[in-house]
């Protein structure tokens, strides 16, 4: 590992850092003037965990660095003392002394050989010791504990040397290549260990800097443009779409992507092409209440007059007339109080039913006569209902249902290119509920309106149609605590209605 940087070598993360700045895009500004953004969150936190790993990767690294300074001054302890023992006469000078222990950066050599203890090379000064280290138990250790153990407390004794006195001396002993119970003692002083370790750590310390700048510029490029880029683009997409939610040309084009951030894209696309079209739905509805409203006032006014009118014909001695037209009175008055009510449907709910035990079959016989049924050689009507029969249900508004329900018969009979269709129209009581059917042989109900059958604007089977009968219907079976549904049939359409008694 390289002991020193130059200057060029220490200032390019700071260029690297200024071309990222450089490149960020306006959105990015735009987030850090707010707050900092997600790119510089990314990108700090990616240098903070690097560097992070660096300092763990540092801590035992600094141990290991120090056990090897300190056996290298063990091995050239020893060399120091062999060329002493080779001096002849066994007498060494003390200036070839002072320059065996000055190049071996000791103060002191002493060894055990062949079970003789003795002094190599003495010091000049006597010196206390004041910590000693014995390396000669780390070749026997044994166990994975043991070892772990061992690796504590050299990572303790390594970062203890940052922190001890100045001027500490300190013994070593160990084995370097030595016959088994031999060992070597060196005496030496603890500053030359720590300003070479304080060297190896501020080395490691510019190296994990300039690593963790690249791996993070790494990561941030290679993140930004897999999920901070998109991330961006859906949030963009939502902001805008926000501001105008009715305006299709907003919805986000979901792109190819088939992971996690496409997925979301396509969900939000269909999210916003749902509430785009709701929204469409419900300005259509507005829109359809305001022209209602703008016409009821005169449409009141036309359908009084023709009441008046109605009531002065009942009153001519015609029999045919008489038969009519107290019917016709009736259905004018339903009129003028629907066009009271302003469409109900598309204003408020409806009114609570005023149920009551009314004669089934005389209802259907006038809606019947209310659509012009049966028409000669168009389409026939037909009642299949007993004379006894009666409902617990409103009047008027049960009136309503079934006429919506025929009316949409009668029009799907009259689109089909047959010569004669048919309408039936069916009850049974079964204990304290009635079961209605109206049933027709026409084309049948599209599968694409099933999905949205009662639902106004969506429902409709026929083209041109707004669905509204149904939808009203629906309404009103549901106010009495009833079910209507379509039932499957081979051939036209059967919707079939369940109303149960109130409980008494």
């Amino acid at each position: 590992m390289p002991r020193d940087f130059t200057a060029e070598a220490l200032a390019w993360p700071g260029k690297l850092w200024e071309r990222i700045r450089a490149i960020r895009s306006p959105l990015s500004a735009t987030a850090e003037r707010r707050g900092v953004g997600l790119s510089a969150k990314l990108l700090l936190l990616t240098i903070v965990f690097v560097m992070l790993a660096e300092v763990l990767i540092f801590v035992p690294s600094i141990a290991n660095f120090r056990i090897t300074w300190l056996s290298d001054r063990l091995v050239a302890a020893r060399l120091a003392g062999l060329a002493a023992e080779a001096v002849p006469g066994g007498v060494v000078p003390d200036s070839l002394r002072s320059e065996l222990l000055r190049t071996a950066q000791v103060r002191a050599v002493a060894w055990k050989r062949a079970g003789e203890r003795r002094l190599v090379l003495p010091s000049d000064t006597p010196a206390d010791i004041d910590e000693s280290f014995d390396f000669r138990s780390s070749a026997r250790v044994q166990g994975v504990w043991q070892e772990m153990k061992l690796r504590l407390r050299l990572i303790r004794q390594a970062l203890a040397v940052f922190f001890a006195k100045e001027g500490r001396i300190i013994r070593v002993l160990g084995e370097p290549n030595m016959a088994p119970g031999d060992f070597i003692e060196i005496v030496l002083p603890e500053a030359p260990l720590k300003a070479a370790m304080i060297r190896y750590g501020l080395n490691v310390l510019g190296l994990s800097v300039i690593i963790s700048i690249i791996t993070a510029a790494l990561v941030y490029f290679a993140l930004n443009s897999l999920l901070v880029q998109p991330m961006t683009r859906i949030t963009r997409n939502m902001l805008s779409f926000s501001q105008r939610p009715e305006d299709a040309s907003r919805i986000i084009v979901p792109s190819a992507r088939t992971d996690e951030i496409g997925t979301a894209e396509r969900e939000l696309a269909h999210m916003q092409a749902e509430l785009t079209q709701m929204l469409q739905q419900k300005n259509r509805l507005a829109a359809l209440g305001l022209a209602v409203s703008k016409i009821n006032h005169d449409l009141r006014n036309m359908l009084a007059n023709a009441q008046l009118i109605s009531d002065r014909l009942g009153s001519l001695p015609d029999p045919a007339v008489q038969r009519f037209a107290p019917k016709l009175i009736a259905s004018l008055g339903r009129a003028i109080n629907l066009a009271d009510s302003t469409l109900k449907f598309g204003r408020a709910e409806e009114a609570p039913p005023r149920r009551e035990l009314i004669p089934l079959r005389p209802l259907v016989s006038e809606v019947g006569d209310g659509l012009g049924l049966p028409r000669e050689g168009a389409v026939d009507w037909h009642i299949e209902i007993d004379e006894a029969l009666r409902i617990d249900a409103d009047r008027d508004q049960l009136f309503r249902i079934l006429s919506n329900l025929c009316r949409n018969s009668l029009q799907a009979l009259e689109q089909q290119e047959v010569v004669k269709g048919h309408i039936h129209v069916t009850a049974r009581r079964e204990g304290k509920r009635v079961t209605m059917e109206v049933r027709d042989d026409g084309p049948g109900v599209p599968e694409k309106a099933r999905a949205h059958l009662f639902q106004a604007f969506q429902g409709s089977a026929r083209k041109g149609g707004t669905g509204l009968g149904l939808a009203v219907a629906h309404e009103l079976v549901a106010a009495h605590g009833g079910a209507i549904r379509l039932r499957d049939t081979e051939k036209g359409a059967a919707f079939e209605i369940t109303i149960s008694d109130r409980n008494t």
